[in-house]
């Protein structure tokens, strides 16, 4: 088991407000958007550096796009917030067992919202029988 925590959102904000504030709405739309598909193509990089690097279980792990897509491989990346792991208080824990906030820059809001906007955390668990489910309404 593993925890991560990434952003691509840093000087974000600042870049879209000058931009709202020249009246480009459409470029500020589209620097948050490049922002979120970053960190998210972040977040699927390490955790495949993760399986084939520094865990070594997937070394000779070759998938294709659509596999990778699909998450074909071994282990999941769930976190909180979505459906396996709906409880958003697990972040605190993340938060103070990685040092997040002092290693990145990164914050929790008071209803527990990453800031920047562009960020994405959670676990890694690479055991084969891992898959991921909904545990539904807390």
């Amino acid at each position: 088991m593993g925890a991560f925590a990434v952003t691509a959102g840093l000087g974000c904000d600042e870049w879209c407000k000058a931009l709202e504030d020249e009246g480009d709405d459409y470029k500020s739309i589209m620097i948050k958007a490049v922002a979120d598909r970053l960190v998210e193509a972040f977040a699927e990089y390490l955790h495949e550096k993760i399986r084939k690097e520094y865990w070594g279980y997937a070394e000779d792990e070759a998938l294709s796009t659509e596999q990778l897509i699909h998450e074909r491989y071994q282990g999941i990346r769930p976190a909180p917030g979505y459906p396996s792991q709906p409880d958003h208080t697990e972040k605190v824990t993340l938060w103070r067992l990685l040092g997040v906030e002092e290693a990145t820059g990164m914050q929790l809001t008071d209803s527990l919202a990453m800031w920047p906007a562009a960020s994405v955390s959670g676990m890694y668990l690479a055991n084969s029988n891992c898959k991921y489910f909904s545990i539904g309404e807390i």
